[in-house]
């Protein structure tokens, strides 16, 4: 097992201190979104050049830090087509830098018809909106097998892809052999199904074994009075961590986790629970 954490969660920017504060905290790598963890990285095409891509890669190397998932989220559904082509073009740019970042994917959710914010709308639900999701991500697909890498598509209740069903549903219309799943048990879970969420998770698995490219590590209270669960520091919440780790180690003992979410004072607290609960499972 690898334990990573977003890097723009540990609150610090610029590749001196992401590599002081992930051994400070016994972290071993990053999912590396460099337009939130670099000051002179904005996003925009053009906004990563391979010198520093390059640089990047050769300081995080060196210093034993893993990159399983280079971050360049984008809402392909969005309303405003100059908007979902913007962040089509850096996702694009983002596969022709993320070997030289050290890592082999690049990933991305889904997104939503509702444009900004990212949250339910009943177009994201049709046969119309899984055929587009299948276009836009099988074009990226095509474009990182010709680079050498992987694409990697993440799924959520307010999203497009917004059950382990559908996501699967979407991976089968691509049919590419370079598409991994980033599997985010929380981001499934709504008020109504809050409490079937080890159900979610055992179907995930089912659905997506040994195509998983990490399992982001979320915790949060659930909600009696039919609101929405809430999301908390990993090990402070109402999860049964547990029951989730046993199930993912079982499905594959080196899995990547990857903290997200978790910040601040809450960052050793949930590293302590991983790494405890994951030698006892």
């Amino acid at each position: 097992m690898k334990l990573c954490i977003r890097g723009h969660d540990l609150g610090v920017k610029g590749t001196g201190d992401i590599v002081r504060r992930l051994r400070e905290l016994d972290i071993d790598g990053l999912q590396l979104v460099c337009y939130k963890s670099y000051e002179d990285v904005p996003y925009a095409p053009g906004g990563m050049t391979p010198e520093k891509a390059a640089q990047i890669g050769e300081a995080l190397g060196a210093a034993g830090v893993s990159v399983p998932l280079v971050g360049a989220y984008f809402n392909q559904a969005h309303p405003d087509a100059a908007k979902a082509r913007k962040g089509f073009d850096v996702f694009a740019e983002y596969l022709g830098h993320v070997k030289a970042l050290g890592g082999d994917a690049v990933g991305s959710e889904t997104g939503s018809y509702n444009g900004d914010p990212w949250i339910y709308h009943p177009k994201n639900r049709t046969p119309g909106a899984y055929e587009q999701a299948a276009r836009v991500f099988g074009r990226l697909a095509d474009i990182a097998a010709g680079k050498g890498v992987s694409i990697a598509m993440e799924g959520a209740a307010g999203h497009v892809c917004w059950n382990p069903d559908v996501l699967n549903r979407v991976l089968r219309m691509m049919d590419r052999p370079n598409v991994k799943v980033i599997f985010d048990l929380y981001n499934y879970m709504d008020a109504g199904n809050q409490f079937d969420y080890l159900d979610i998770l055992d179907r995930g698995l089912e659905l997506f074994r040994g195509n998983i490219l990490l399992f982001h590590m979320k915790d949060c209270l659930l909600n009696e009075e039919g609101k929405p669960p809430r999301q908390v520091g990993f090990g402070q919440g109402d999860l049964d961590k547990e029951a989730i780790l046993r199930r993912i180690k079982a499905s594959d003992p080196d899995a990547v986790l990857v903290l997200e979410g978790t910040v601040g004072e809450d960052i050793p607290v949930a590293v302590r629970t991983v790494r405890d609960i994951w030698a006892r499972v």
